[in-house]
């Protein structure tokens, strides 16, 4: 992977026309127009960060100058992959290239996945599901500018722009303490980096130097990307040894979103605020896991997937705390199927 982290110094850019690179217009915008207030909402998120964080105020506002407004972004925003039916979406991640490239990438790293497992507690197949859903294995790393992309949400799209905002902060940062080049760094649209597609804001706070050469880098280095990926679970709620999900079927009828008055999860993750002894008094029936059977108290969720039949699953601990990576149920029943075919594959050695 090309490495993004030039020296700090490039950032300040200080020969170049400060001033007349913000007022510029936002050229690019690929058939769409920045909104009116886009270039003064970005002068005024330049000033305050200059004023909480010390930036200098001429090469600040020569980085921003450069972002460019892209409408092509705004309109990746309002069709999501989560807006798809489940039977859609699955078949998006579970292919037969991605299950053998989960193995391949488990084959090449497997003493660093091991050692994740180790210090987080983290299951390998997991961590590799959940690199193979964000990016193939970093074979598909993101398109779009990262500052274009936060920059364009952030002044240009009211839905969500406080939080774009806040990541177009934390990626400022960032770049400050990792030495990366803000103008060259290149995600997803919504401004997720690296093989693991984590947003700014989680690059600083959960990423971690797991090769131990003094950076985190989620581009080139797999050690650093592997202990990131299971820091995130773990301080997301992951138990070790415990099991994500259980195919379950129910005896009753769903009324109102609800069966025998426990609430029926769909697309949006619901905490497991419901116990097992409650889902299987309500008329929930699954096959326990040998590993680590469910007592009563266990918390638990009831899950139903629109697939081409109706589908319900328990959901646990993990698998909300894979939910936290990406709010959907979706994503991580994909992540949870995906590592389940990853896992058989591994132990057959094929």
């Amino acid at each position: 992977m090309p490495d993004y982290r030039p020296i700090v110094s490039d950032f300040l850019l200080a020969s170049v026309p400060a001033l007349a690179l913000l007022a510029a217009p936002a050229a690019g915008s690929e058939a769409g127009s920045a909104p009116a207030d886009y270039d003064s909402a970005r002068a005024a998120f330049a000033a305050e960060m200059v004023s909480r964080h010390g930036f200098d105020p001429d090469g600040l506002t020569a980085v921003l100058g450069q972002a460019r407004y892209r409408q092509a972004i705004v309109d990746a925003m309002e069709r999501p992959y989560e807006s798809m039916p489940w039977h859609r979406y699955r078949k998006i991640f579970l292919t037969p290239e991605r299950i053998a490239g989960g193995r391949a990438y488990w084959r090449a790293n497997a003493d660093i996945l091991d050692r994740a497992q180790t210090v987080y507690g983290v299951s390998p197949e997991t961590v590799v599901a959940i690199v193979g859903v964000e990016t193939s294995y970093g074979q598909r790393v993101g398109d779009h500018r990262v500052l274009d992309a936060l920059t364009t949400l952030g002044f240009g799209y009211p839905k969500r722009a406080g939080f774009f905002r806040g990541e177009l902060e934390s990626f400022l940062l960032l770049q400050r303490e990792e030495g990366l080049d803000p103008a060259l760094a290149k995600g997803s649209y919504a401004g997720a980096l690296g093989k693991p597609q984590f947003i700014p804001s989680s690059y600083r706070r959960f990423a971690v130097d797991f090769d131990g050469d003094g950076r985190r880098d989620l581009w080139g280095s797999d050690a650093d990307i592997i202990g990131s990926v299971a820091n995130y679970l773990r301080a997301h709620g992951w138990r070790a040894g415990e099991p994500v999900a259980l195919a379950a079927t129910l005896k009753g009828r769903i009324v109102d979103g609800t069966l025998g008055g426990v609430p029926v999860a769909e697309k949006a993750p619901v905490a497991p605020n419901t116990t097992a002894g409650q889902l299987r008094l309500a008329g929930v029936e699954w096959q326990e896991s040998v590993q680590a059977p469910l007592g009563g108290n266990a918390p638990a969720t009831l899950i139903r997937l629109d697939g081409e039949n109706e589908e319900y699953w328990v959901g646990l601990g993990n698998f909300y705390a894979i939910t936290r990576y990406n709010h959907s149920n979706l994503y991580a029943m994909a992540v949870y199927q995906l590592s389940q075919e990853i896992q058989a594959r591994h132990s057959e050695g094929v």
